[in-house]
């Protein structure tokens, strides 16, 4: 070990120099300085802070009108509403499991037919917020659900289809 000391020794270089005049007194004159703290009021800035609070709940609550939808009519809606969106995610997993290269523009057809249908559903969600539960946007409502059930189930009619073409031909004889 004392080996390794020397060693260490001998291949560094070390500052021997005395320090400038003065360095100690300028040293112990900056450690006997009394240190000034800056007292921060942290009960105004907690005040200011629960101030902000409460003006950005508030305000997010009166801003947000919480929108109606097909399941907030009836008990009755909510089941159509729940068997359409089951059926129509069952669907389109269907869909998905039979992408490939010879039913993708069916595929990307349909799901941008879909897309258009789900904007305006949209559309009458806002409708049914703003009107009130009106029979007409019920309708409406469920209209598409069905047809984007429709184009489902037709997609995947043609993907069957271009799967079994003799199934097409069976069909026409039977």
């Amino acid at each position: 070990m004392e080996d390794k000391l020397h060693q260490f020794f001998s291949e560094n270089e070390f500052d021997f120099n005395e320090p400038h005049q003065n360095h100690l007194e300028r040293f112990e004159r900056k450690l006997n300085q009394p240190t000034k703290y800056k007292k921060t009021s942290w009960k105004w800035l907690s005040v200011a802070a629960s101030v902000v609070l409460i003006f950005g709940f508030w305000l997010g609550s009166n801003h947000q009108k919480r929108q109606l939808d097909l399941a907030d009519v009836s008990p009755k809606m909510e089941e159509v509403q729940s068997y359409f969106v089951s059926t129509i995610h069952q669907e389109l997993k269907t869909l998905e499991k039979n992408r490939n290269l010879d039913t993708e523009s069916i595929i990307e057809s349909a799901l941008n037919e879909l897309e258009e249908l789900e904007d305006n559903y949209k559309v009458f969600v806002k409708d049914l917020t703003k009107n009130g539960k009106q029979r007409r946007i019920i309708n409406a409502m469920i209209k598409n659900y069905q047809r984007r059930l429709d184009i489902l189930e037709n997609t995947l009619k043609q993907i069957e289809q271009i799967k079994n073409p003799n199934l097409l031909n069976n069909e026409i004889y039977i």
